[in-house]
């Protein structure tokens, strides 16, 4: 690779020295040569170079000063290699600790064998610096190759498990869509952040996986439950959780909460733990808002759908009792939105993803 190497002197002959005897002895080496250091710091806001080489007495800015405000350019120039001149290095090591901001020092008169090794040096250090930056780099970046594959995969996991809950259930995949869909209105009308929002339309269309085993008789019974039925049903919840509970995964997670406590209600009379108000968890207080509306406007084996205006009636009627208030305000919130949901996905559409 070339290299760049600024050097700051005001000793016109020493200056035009170092970058002829530079160029003679490193090839593949650009000298950018400067007397006054201001004019060297102002080059630097807009070149990087790869050693800086300055002489500690100068005129107007000195050595370690020009240092000081050479490494306040770019958080990058922390890192690159500083060698000062001087014929007085113990000065220098009790100037203020700046010592630190030094990486080697050359001792005048200046010995060329020693001037090469020490420049060489430390242009071999930059290398392996920059080398090792673009290799982080690199790493970053397959690392988030990596995490977006597992997202991707995890997403998958949640659609599949979602479609065999719903196989065995006459909800319909639409539901599935509106639901999480109004879902993450509610969240955005609620002020959480687009991942929290992105998070609960991930995680919602899991809220009933655990029907999977519900026996069909209950499951699909084209009338009310009586109290034994009912009681098998509500296992569901519990069932849900237990088969996404202990997840690495923040989504099977969120997912698990959602799962076990979307039919709790706000007054304390849902199920399966008879929770009340902030006692249920704030995504699953959300997901019952959204799942409730979407299973009263949806036609079922047991019950034609409900307009539009009941199914809003209803959820203002409960609120406070069955919901959360917050959640319901923030939905109506969103109601040109809610509409639009509602018309795009239709239970006469397939749509394979969330």
């Amino acid at each position: 690779m070339n290299h760049r190497v600024l050097i700051v002197e005001d000793n016109i002959s020493t200056l035009s020295l170092f970058n002829r005897l530079l160029k003679k002895a490193i090839s593949n080496v650009e000298c950018f040569c400067f007397e006054e250091s201001e004019k060297a710091l102002a080059w630097s806001e807009t070149n990087e170079p790869d050693l800086v080489l300055i002489d500690y007495v100068m005129p107007d800015i000195d050595g370690l000063e020009f240092i000081e405000r050479f490494r306040a350019i770019h958080k990058s120039y922390q890192e690159i290699p500083v060698m000062i001149l001087t014929g007085d290095i113990d000065n220098i090591v009790s100037h203020k600790g700046l010592i630190f901001d030094i990486n080697d020092f050359l001792i005048k008169p200046i010995d060329e064998d020693e001037l090469f090794a020490r420049i060489k040096k430390s242009l071999l250090f930059r290398e392996c610096q920059i080398e090792s930056s673009d290799h982080m780099k690199w790493l970053e970046i397959e690392i988030q190759k990596e995490r977006i594959e597992l997202i991707k995969s995890e997403k998958e996991m949640v659609l599949r498990l979602s479609k065999a809950a719903e196989h065995r259930d006459p909800e319909t995949g639409q539901h599935l869509l509106r639901m999480a869909n109004y879902s993450r209105l509610i969240a955005r009308e609620l002020g959480l952040s687009e991942c929290e929002q992105v998070l609960i339309l991930d995680a919602a269309p899991m809220h009933d996986i655990g029907k999977v085993g519900t026996p069909d008789m209950i499951l699909l019974k084209p009338g009310r439950l009586n109290e034994e039925e009912f009681f098998i049903m509500k296992q569901h919840a519990v069932s849900g959780y237990n088969i996404l509970s202990n997840s690495y995964s923040l989504l099977i997670q969120t997912a698990s909460i959602v799962a076990l406590n979307h039919h709790e209600k706000f007054d304390g009379t849902g199920y399966p733990n008879a929770l009340k108000g902030e006692e249920i968890p704030f995504y699953a207080r959300i997901v019952a808002v959204a799942d409730v509306f979407d299973a009263l406007t949806s036609e079922r084996p047991y019950k034609k759908a409900w307009s539009l205006d009941d199914a809003s009636q209803f959820l203002r009627n409960n609120s406070g009792s069955h919901f959360d208030p917050k959640c319901v305000e923030a939905f109506f919130k969103a109601w040109d939105d809610v509409l639009e949901i509602h018309a795009l996905y239709q239970d006469d559409v397939i749509v394979d993803s969330i």
